[in-house]
């Protein structure tokens, strides 16, 4: 699928925290939808990935006992994660050959449409 050349608009916060409050299941959707919209707007290659990441996440959030919970063991979550891109940021090989050369791809600038 080509990524869309448009994106859903988030509504205001204080709507989104009203929404979430007095009919979750629609705040449920809204979040679905946009993170469908988002991984679908990725290239192929990376979106088995993020379908995975995002499951991680469904699975982690299902577990919590409230909002606040779910925050900080998502924050544990990426924290992890930053510590171990961090490392393989700061690591060498252990020969110390030169890593092959990598493909750099751009990112492409979100233009809001008005």
């Amino acid at each position: 699928m080509a990524a869309p050349s448009f994106y859903t608009e988030l509504p205001p916060f204080d709507e989104l925290v009203a929404l979430a409050k007095h009919n979750p299941e629609a705040f449920a959707m809204l979040k679905r939808d946009i993170c469908e919209e988002m991984i679908l707007s990725s290239s192929r290659k990376m979106q088995e990935r993020l379908w995975a990441q995002q499951s991680h996440i469904d699975r982690v959030v299902r577990s919590c006992k409230n909002a606040d919970h779910a925050n900080v063991k998502l924050m544990r979550e990426l924290s992890a994660q930053m510590v171990k891109f961090q490392n393989a940021l700061n690591s060498s090989s252990a020969d110390d050959t030169p890593s092959p050369a990598a493909d750099v791809i751009p990112f492409h600038r979100y233009r809001p449409h008005v």
